[in-house]
């Protein structure tokens, strides 16, 4: 079967593959490359036309680089623009405090590249178009499923020139915490909730500026700052829910408190011009309790939204597609496997997830809601972050959990080229 076989109906256009996976994220365009690397008639389905976002996750951890340097990508990747990041500094209410240091960690790269997710995708789409049996299509939104009895059978989707049905032995949603897909197929969530949400903008950054700074917490405040290289990728959190108040403030006020946290950005400041430039991330917690159907997976956020704590998103679902190609590559040369045998994914991810979503809820409960908490009081160090400073090989192990996560996954499926 050609990649992208098509036909024309009276209706619009029919499309038939193997597999469709929907959402061209770090998810979707990783499970599409590791697919297309193995001969499978795979094809991507991204509702924009770019993959340029502001508000996507950017920290590229070292499981991650391990991954790419198991596909053999990892050169032309680092010759992409980024910036390296081995120690994770901040200052906790004046107090210096570090949460954790990779270079302590036995792996190949020792060290977190901040890169922007859409020239990661699109790397992954440029290093993909050598895979005959792969087809990226940009503008083109999943909008139903295709049921066959109590088979899931393929999605419909709007495209620019109309309609299309894409038959497919398995669909995958891989279209984020928002999922359509996951929607459409009724499958239900668990909760578990997050403190916060995140005020996402961008400071101009000058040649001579710089600050190993990552994290900052006040009484009442707290913010995380990338460096970008000619700007600072600046993270302000906030209470749940309190966007409105925090506008009603007004942005003046907004700037002011982010100049008094990171006086290093308050010349970079004047770039925010109006709250256009702030984009508002509302963050969840939660997993799919079941993650398939018959014909149906699902993988990355669309299985389970991570918080942001730890910029572990990005790497969880590379972690999700690495695993699925593993287990579902070669039966899937054959037709759809059965729904056991995709479940075995969720078997395979589940503990890590939970695992990491455990994980970040400590960090909300101990820190950033001890942080958000209204009033002056001056804030104390919680015990663990002292600790971990205090003795350097605990950074380590830190490190570690948030550079390789919980059962790092390794590629082991088939390559035909």
């Amino acid at each position: 079967m050609d990649a992208g076989s098509f036909s024309e109906q009276p209706s619009g256009r029919t499309m038939q593959v193997r597999c469709c996976i929907v959402g061209g994220g770090p998810a979707g365009m990783m499970l599409g490359y590791l697919f297309g690397r193995a001969g499978i008639d795979v094809v991507v389905l991204e509702k924009h036309a770019d993959f340029f976002r502001d508000f996507r996750g950017d920290t590229v951890h070292p499981s991650t680089l391990q991954v790419m340097d198991e596909l053999g990508l990892i050169d032309g990747f680092l010759k992409l623009p980024h910036q390296q990041l081995q120690k994770l500094d901040g200052m906790f209410g004046g107090t210096p405090v570090r949460i954790a240091d990779l270079s302590r960690v036995g792996t190949k790269y020792p060290f977190i590249a901040f890169m922007p997710q859409w020239d990661f995708l699109n790397f992954l789409r440029e290093a993909g178009k050598r895979f005959a049996s792969l087809k990226v299509m940009m503008n083109v939104e999943a909008t139903d499923l295709i049921h066959r009895g109590d088979q899931i059978a393929g999605v419909r989707a709007k495209t620019p020139e109309g309609p299309i049905e894409i038959v497919a032995d398995l669909t995958i949603a891989c279209d984020g915490r928002h999922s359509v897909v996951r929607e459409r197929a009724g499958l239900a969530t668990d909760e578990i909730g997050a403190p916060m949400d995140v005020l996402w903008f961008r400071a101009g950054r000058r040649p001579n500026e710089s600050e190993n700074l990552f994290a900052r917490v006040e009484p009442g405040k707290m913010m995380v700052t990338f460096d970008r290289g000619d700007y600072w990728q600046c993270a302000y959190v906030i209470a749940k829910g309190q966007f409105d108040a925090v506008k009603a403030r007004g942005l003046p006020a907004l700037l002011d408190d982010v100049a008094r946290m990171a006086p290093i950005l308050k010349p970079g400041l004047a770039d925010v011009k109006g709250w256009d430039d702030v984009k508002l991330l509302t963050v969840a917690i939660n997993r799919l309790k079941r993650w398939t159907l018959p014909g149906l997976l699902c993988i990355g956020d669309a299985a389970h939204a991570m918080s942001p704590v730890g910029g572990v998103g990005v790497n969880l679902a590379v972690q999700d597609a690495v695993a699925t190609a593993n287990l579902l590559a070669a039966k899937l040369t054959s037709g759809c496997p059965t729904e056991d045998e995709l479940d075995a994914v969720r078997r395979r991810r589940e503990f890590p997830v939970k695992m990491t979503q455990r994980m970040q809820v400590i960090a909300q409960n101990n820190i950033v809601s001890a942080a958000l908490k209204p009033g002056y009081q001056p804030l104390k160090v919680p015990l663990a972050v002292r600790l971990i400073t205090a003795v350097p090989w605990l950074q380590g192990i830190t490190a570690r959990l948030v550079g390789l996560g919980v059962r790092p996954e390794h590629v082991h499926s088939p390559a035909q080229f």
